[in-house]
């Protein structure tokens, strides 16, 4: 019996990956025997993060040093992921950082602008060099893939002091569906998860930790924080052949916390 979420053979790619949301992507793809490549700006994290990945099934495994907003770094880790891959079959555009300013009007410029080069023309950078390649790997005969971005809650929700934020995720989840129409014709799937609050090393490990898991659970209907173990699920449906008739869509993965109105 064929399983839908094999991905024995396939190549995922993820930006942003070797902790938190990214790993946890995958390390859903990995469980499914995924070939996986780490992009992330420390080599050492990128290693121990391959090393889980290997531990959880995934076949052979890359990683890239790179930092997303330099745009000639994403092409040449791009170019050099192919060229010890042999291809990219999905990838999970997650690189970013989130920052809360004090107020919109003492945000300065280059916080702004700073949080842009990341968040937003950092993942224009990574998914450029995918829909190039895959739209010319179609074009040779060979059709097919999957891109997935990281959107946020804040493109629903109002949140003081992380305008800036909201509109790299709002942007880019309007990318998300011009892809879509856009890549449609070389069968390629674009789509967005918009998680709710995922519990990381950072906010795990700080004085706050048990602070934040209780206010979390209270807002959330299902009675706790995410955690990156939540997106294992989603990355792996997104990238395999049980997700092949869903495109330009935003999946939350909030624990109902989007339809909670108290």
């Amino acid at each position: 019996m064929s399983d839908l979420f094999d991905l024995t053979g396939r190549v995922v790619l993820a930006a942003g990956a070797n902790s938190g949301i990214g790993l946890g992507f995958l390390m859903g793809c990995a469980k499914q025997g995924a070939d996986v490549v780490v992009w992330g700006r420390r080599g050492d994290r990128n290693e121990q993060a391959l090393e889980q990945l290997r531990e959880a099934g995934a076949g052979r495994t890359h990683h890239e040093v790179v930092d997303v907003a330099d745009e000639a770094a994403v092409i040449a880790a791009f170019k050099s992921t192919v060229e010890t891959m042999g291809r990219v079959d999905c990838l999970f555009a997650n690189a970013g950082y989130s920052q809360v300013a004090p107020s919109f009007p003492d945000m300065t410029s280059e916080m702004y602008h700073a949080l842009m080069d990341v968040n937003l023309h950092g993942a224009f950078y990574t998914l450029r060099e995918a829909t190039r390649h895959m739209r010319d790997r179609a074009q040779a005969g060979d059709p097919g893939g999957s891109i997935v971005v990281c959107g946020s809650l804040s493109i629903f929700h109002g949140i003081k002091g992380m305008e800036h934020y909201a509109g790299a995720k709002g942007a880019l989840a309007a990318m998300v569906k011009g892809l879509a129409v856009e890549m449609g014709e070389y069968n390629v799937r674009v789509n967005m998860i918009a998680p709710g609050f995922i519990m990381t090393e950072m906010t795990s490990g700080s004085d706050k930790a048990q602070q934040i898991i209780e206010r979390f659970s209270a807002i959330t209907p299902l009675k706790r924080p995410g955690y990156p173990s939540d997106i294992e699920g989603p990355g792996a449906y997104l990238a395999s052949d049980a997700s092949k008739f869903h495109t330009g869509d935003i999946l939350v993965v909030d624990g109902g916390r989007t339809v909670k109105s108290l």
